[in-house]
């Protein structure tokens, strides 16, 4: 079985995480292996709205044009409601892993489906805590995963980007996670 390698930052803003994924795509990763996830609501006293045209979600508000941008630029993108996250965001793989431990009715003690889906490419429950922390705060998550050597690249230029805190999460077999 195929192992997972993932490192995860936290960003205090949108303009901090979006710097960072510049950052990473000029440094020649792969955007499809890129995610990130936050809120985006806070409107003061704009409309905000959320609809689908095509295979293009699309989205106004205060930060319209930054959710607009990584849904142009990243694979999938999703508006979920979660229990004891509220209204998320979200932008890349990690849309199909929330929304596989929806449909399988994943449960893992204490988890939200946004935290139940990271558990599944086998980031450690204790780190899943912490990061549904950071999304009630509304921070944001920027995840990579993928080889353990495009991983280790990324993790070097999020290192460059000043996040609030980031994590490595090497690779287990996931049959090695399901058993724990």
């Amino acid at each position: 079985m195929s192992a997972q390698n993932s490192v995860v930052a936290v960003y205090r803003t949108h303009v901090e995480a979006d710097g960072a994924v510049k950052q990473l795509q000029k440094g020649g990763i792969d955007m499809k292996t890129l995610s990130i996830v936050g809120k985006g609501y806070h409107t003061d006293e704009n409309a905000v709205g959320y609809y689908n045209t095509g295979d293009r979600m699309m989205y106004w508000g205060k930060l319209g044009a930054f959710w607009g941008g990584f849904w142009g630029l990243l694979f999938g993108s999703a508006f979920f409601m979660i229990p004891g996250l509220g209204p998320i965001l979200a932008a890349g793989p990690v849309v199909g892993w929330i929304v596989g431990a929806l449909e399988s009715a994943v449960v893992v003690g204490g988890l939200s489906a946004a935290g139940a889906g990271l558990y599944s490419v086998g980031i450690p429950k204790d780190s899943i805590v912490k990061y549904e922390a950071v999304l009630k705060t509304d921070q944001f998550l920027l995840i990579v995963h993928g080889a353990a050597a495009d991983v280790d690249k990324a993790k070097s230029i999020i290192e460059s980007t000043n996040p609030v805190s980031f994590s490595l999460h090497s690779g287990q077999p996931l049959a090695a996670v399901a058993a724990k």
